[in-house]
């Protein structure tokens, strides 16, 4: 609220200082200003340490006189369910999220986040955004609402931590749990409740009762934000192997910047894609190891494989909605064929 308060002071600032000017017949400045964007992201100050800070912190190096972009953490300046709205408007002028928690009003954003098994690995996402033409698809669907979707990446898979064990479908039965919106819909069906609650509420709501846990993240997520310290039990099984987020800015803002400054903001995003790449992977599989906060268990395959059959029908009935959402399914299908057929390492049956 704090820091709400400083954008709106300082922006009314702005605003008195313009108007002074005009009233005192002020010369115009003809210097060339420097550039200065606002940027959200989803995640949490201790998780954006990894997700975007270094990323941006090397953008502001480079671009040095010409352009900086302000770093602003979840629902700093506004709630994330807010982000699309606010980036539209031009009240932001960046975000970095999944369509999902942002609520886009486009075709694409069930599939934002994490879509019950569209990816195995988080390798997948860049995969089926960069040649298999998803990026093609999110471009023009941002397009019709005026926002510039710039690049799209994966983070950790999805898993369950909580306070008690999972060993059993039967478990999940009752769950009060903070999840995406998509995944929410999805394990309902299995006695999941899912619970919207803003994300720096998390912590407190399992320890209160109020959450008996989280399918938000992997293992390193749950440890690099605390959630580790509430829960007791991480189930190995996921719904998702990434989750697939993105970067997108305020139409007119981008539009604006100089050809080479647009250049830098792509390299600065896959610079970002790429840190994701190697600090979840390793996170993963080193805290299922030497994490030493919960206890891992495990759903029996032949029972998990009900999920499994589930999430296919689930597709099938998000690629009735629209034709839009009907041509994402296919490619997931057409993806994932051509990878069980490649065999290992890109799948193992």
């Amino acid at each position: 609220m704090s820091t709400r308060r400083k954008f709106l002071s300082k922006a009314a600032a702005g605003t008195a200082a313009v108007g002074t000017g005009t009233i005192l017949g002020a010369p115009a400045i003809h210097a060339q200003s420097k550039i200065k964007w606002r940027m959200q992201t989803y995640a949490g100050p201790a998780l954006a340490e990894h997700v975007i800070k270094p990323a941006i912190d090397s953008f502001n190096k480079i671009a040095g006189d010409e352009m900086e972009i302000e770093l602003y953490f979840a629902d700093q300046l506004v709630p994330t369910g807010e982000l699309f709205r606010a980036l539209q408007k031009g009240t932001i002028d960046a975000v970095q999220s999944d369509d999902d928690s942002m609520a886009s009003p486009t075709e694409v954003t069930v599939f934002g986040g994490y879509f019950p098994f569209a990816s195995r690995y988080s390798l997948d996402v860049p995969v089926l955004f960069n040649q298999y033409g998803l990026g093609k698809i999110w471009e023009e669907e941002y397009e019709k609402v005026g926002v510039k979707w710039l690049s799209a990446g994966a983070w950790d898979p999805c898993h369950f931590a909580t306070k008690d064990p999972i060993r059993s479908l039967e478990d999940l039965k009752g769950k009060r749990v903070f999840t995406f919106p998509t995944a929410g819909r999805f394990l309902n069906q299995f006695g999941v409740v899912p619970v919207t609650l803003p994300w720096e509420d998390i912590e407190v709501a399992v320890q209160t009762g109020e959450l008996d846990g989280v399918a938000w993240s992997g293992i390193t997520e749950d440890y690099t934000v605390g959630w580790s310290d509430v829960t007791n039990y991480f189930l190995t099984n996921n719904i998702s192997g990434a989750w697939a987020g993105s970067f997108y800015a305020n139409m007119d803002k981008y539009q604006e910047l100089p050809p080479h400054l647009q250049e830098l903001l792509k390299l600065t995003m896959d610079s970002s894609h790429y840190y994701r790449q190697w600090w979840y992977w390793g996170g993963e599989a080193d805290l299922r190891v030497n994490g030493p906060d919960m206890e891992l268990t495990t759903i029996p395959d032949e029972e998990w494989a009900t999920v499994e059959t589930a999430a296919i029908k689930f597709w099938d009935e998000i690629a009735a909605e629209s034709e839009t959402k009907a041509k994402v399914v296919e490619i997931f299908k057409q993806y994932n064929a051509v990878m069980e057929k490649a065999g290992r390492p890109y799948r193992y049956s």
